[in-house]
């Protein structure tokens, strides 16, 4: 495994003008280490969620203008893509690393998983740490702690899910970049899998598999 953790220089990719320039840096820098965490974190994964998750690291292959404000490596239970499905996400901006659960727009499933979240609701409220980060929209980088969350506010988070076409749904964890740096690579290792094992329940539950 060659994750060496994440240093300035990562998370500075994202400073840099123009997109070919940051999409070079980007796979030069920052995706050698996302592979590594994809071949670190896949057994794992696949062990908590009782199937066989497959590792998609991001290519941002359609942008021909616009260069990635950020970047991750993806795990979901389909060799060919993770959009589609629920899944998982470690991941940079420039401020913060990101680790995720993720129902995103792309999912044809959202309504029926929205409708299994709602029976849950109380259960779910409960038992995610209160120090762990909700997202409605995985391309901006704000969040809302769950421990600001109302058992409604989240309820309505998961009809959102269900009857809105776009909707999206994300928890997890999110770590300052100077802390990023500071955990150095076997304390981040040590945080991410204590995230995964905390959000894995959600996974199994979109999944229908609890």
């Amino acid at each position: 495994m060659n994750f060496t953790g994440f240093t300035t220089e990562d998370f500075d990719v994202f400073l840099i003008d123009g997109l070919e320039p940051r999409m070079e840096a980007l796979k030069e820098i920052i995706r050698p280490k996302l592979e590594g965490l994809g071949q670190y974190f896949a057994p794992t994964l696949s062990a908590i969620t009782g199937e066989e998750l497959f590792v998609h690291v991001a290519k941002h292959a359609r942008r021909t203008i616009n260069p990635p404000k950020d970047t991750w490596v993806a795990f979901a239970g389909n060799p060919r893509g993770y959009k589609m499905m629920p899944h998982f996400q470690i991941g940079l901006w420039n401020t913060h690393l990101f680790i995720w659960f993720a129902v995103i727009y792309e999912a044809p499933l959202k309504a029926e998983i929205g409708a299994r979240f709602i029976k849950k609701a109380a259960k779910i409220h409960k038992e995610i740490p209160k120090d762990f980060v909700w997202s409605l929209d995985h391309t901006k980088p704000e969040t809302i702690a769950h421990g600001q969350l109302s058992k409604d506010n989240l309820r309505a988070y998961f009809e959102r899910l269900q009857n809105v076409k776009k909707a999206e749904l994300l928890c997890g964890y999110t770590i300052d970049k100077e802390e990023a740096i500071q955990l150095g690579a076997e304390g981040l290792l040590q945080q991410i899998d204590f995230v995964f094992k905390n959000v894995a329940p959600l996974y199994k539950l979109a999944q229908n598999s609890k």
